[in-house]
């Protein structure tokens, strides 16, 4: 069985002064009672749908959230390993010239 959820205090004095505010002349207390009632259930429902939605909201906030920090942290391991290459070029190239330094060198003063 479902369970049966306690309506608030103050939903029920809300549509019970709804009720009272619309009641016709030569209208009775328990038909106000039962407009207060359907304007009770009215309430609980609407409240019901907004929770929904805002659940849902939230879901695709955090959907979002998450994508955008994985793409973020694909930017970040791409950019690592380009700048882990340009260093990688940086550090053959003067490796090289010191090489050709070296080689001039020796060329130089044992000639």
């Amino acid at each position: 069985m479902a369970k049966k959820q306690k309506v608030s205090d103050e939903v029920v004095a809300e549509a019970m002064h709804v009720a009272k505010a619309t009641q016709r002349p030569g209208q009775t207390k328990e038909q106000t009672k039962l407009i207060a009632q359907g304007i009770q259930k009215g309430i609980e429902e609407y409240k019901k749908r907004n929770k929904e939605k805002s659940r849902a909201l939230d879901k695709q906030k955090r959907k979002l959230q998450q994508a955008q920090r994985s793409i973020t942290e694909t930017d970040e391991v791409e950019t690592e390993s380009t700048v882990i290459y340009r260093q990688s070029k940086l550090s053959w190239g003067l490796l090289l010239v010191s090489w050709l330094g070296f080689a001039a060198y020796v060329v130089t003063f044992n000639s």
